[in-house]
């Protein structure tokens, strides 16, 4: 068990693509979070849909923030169609790293024509702050007897993309 927070959807329309880099932009300035746009023409994003895989390979664009210095980026990457699959591990972060992201996700809700969110902490489908944080405590409890069982296991480990590993 972690605490990443998942989310896939679709944005209405270039407009609202303005808009969702506007209201992301100003949320991170506020809180003090780095960002930066991107585009590439030509990537791979790695999707699953109905647990096959289901990748995407073409011009992405978007925006990525960091809004915790040990949570993975959170980052909004787009294909041609607008469409987004992503996710973010905020675990090794704080509780209130994961709030303020959820709290973002609310910013930008009305810029989908449907964006779909699972927390594996729950705070998204409840918005309590006690269910939070007995996740949290659950995850931590489990990653110390993973490591009681096995001492070779080690981590957490960041890879150079930002993303990270658990352990290894």
């Amino acid at each position: 068990m972690g605490i990443t927070i998942h989310f896939e959807g679709k944005l209405k329309n270039d407009e609202n693509y303005n808009l969702l880099i506007k209201k992301v932009s100003e949320y991170s300035e506020f809180h003090g979070w780095s960002f930066f746009e991107f585009q590439n023409d030509v990537k791979k994003l790695e999707r699953v849909k109905n647990e096959e895989d289901w990748d995407y390979v073409g011009i992405t664009k978007g925006i990525q923030v960091q809004p915790h210095e040990n949570s993975e980026p959170l980052i909004f990457e787009f294909d041609k169609d607008l469409y987004i699959q992503e996710y973010c591990k905020t675990q090794f972060s704080e509780i209130e790293t994961h709030i303020k992201i959820i709290d973002l996700l609310n910013v930008v809700t009305d810029c989908f024509s449907n964006l779909e969110i699972f927390d594996e902490s729950e705070y998204w489908e409840t918005g309590n702050e006690r269910l939070l944080q007995e996740n949290w405590e659950k995850f931590y409890s489990a990653m110390d007897e993973a490591m009681a069982e096995n001492i070779n296991l080690k981590g957490p480990f960041k890879l150079e993309n930002g993303r990270i590993i658990d352990l290894m």
